[in-house]
């Protein structure tokens, strides 16, 4: 029988081994997918009478978005072009992405998809989406004191004749 010295700090060892070799795995397959495409950083808010989303899409033209609503599915695509120009370089790192992109948002039944403005100004595309003026808040009036509100009482023609 051989006697063996227990460490409990090797097993501690072996498990973070795998642990590691795990997350690079994970990672070299997440490079991949990020290399592939790129998606730009969407904010989205709304007030009484808008929705408005603002998409970071720095570097790309004008011409080279593509905005649409189409079953009440707003759709914005683009593509970042990689400068010919660029190629020659000896590049050390390249952390922007470059390629295309689609993003699609589904659109609430309360938005107007006729009046939809696209402005585009430092990199950010703003999309303006009306609400239909029957999806708006409406103010209700309260009646102080208790008292119930009265409809008015419609007058009705007298007849002649009639009494």
């Amino acid at each position: 029988m051989v006697i063996t010295c227990w460490d409990p700090f090797r097993e501690v060892v072996a498990l973070q081994s795998r642990v590691n070799s795990l997350f690079r795995d994970l990672n070299e397959g997440e490079e991949q997918v990020a290399a592939a495409s790129f998606v730009p950083a969407v904010d989205i808010y709304e007030d009484a009478k808008k929705i408005v989303l603002k998409l970071e899409v720095p570097g790309i033209e004008e011409k080279d978005l593509d905005i649409r609503v189409e079953n009440h599915t707003l759709t914005v695509k683009g593509e970042r072009k990689f400068e010919a120009e660029e190629k020659e370089q000896n590049f050390h790192r390249i952390e922007r992405r470059y390629g295309s992109f689609f993003r699609a948002f589904t659109l609430p039944s309360t938005v107007d998809t006729e009046s939809v403005q696209a402005s585009y100004n430092a990199g950010v595309l703003k999309l303006e989406l009306a609400k239909k003026a029957e999806a708006q808040p409406k103010r209700i009036k309260i009646n102080v004191g208790g008292e119930k509100a009265v409809p008015a009482k419609v007058e009705e023609p007298e007849l002649a004749g009639v009494r």
